[in-house]
């Protein structure tokens, strides 16, 4: 699989005890990312964070929190993020959602020379 060298980075915003059909929102997004053939999906779980609520959600002992941010990444062709975005739309209920250009500087393993 092959990323154009313009592509698109996808990243979306959510916390970590959001669902969908009874199944964790950030893993239906990267197995449908998956079936939808985009070129990969990266979750980053965030040790502190806050959203449209300015509710605070920490990892610190003292105000223990189980909904911790999450961030998924997703970079591919604008063509390919672009057919994704109403699947996405249909799953996601709350959260951000941000596009922006990218350059791709290398995707998969180097050719030997």
């Amino acid at each position: 699989m092959q990323i154009p060298k313009q592509a698109v980075l996808l990243r979306i915003f959510i916390g970590e005890d959001d669902q969908v059909g009874g199944k964790p929102l950030y893993e239906t997004i990267v197995l449908k990312a998956r079936e939808m053939h985009l070129a990969g999906a990266t979750v980053l779980r965030g040790p502190m964070g806050f959203g449209a609520s300015s509710r605070l959600h920490t990892t610190k002992i003292l105000r223990l929190s189980e909904d911790l941010p999450l961030v998924i990444e997703i970079v591919d062709s604008e063509e390919k993020i672009n057919s994704f975005l109403p699947t996405l739309d249909q799953m996601m209920s709350s959260g951000l959602i941000t596009l922006e250009k990218v350059q791709v500087l290398q995707y998969g393993a180097k050719s030997a020379v």
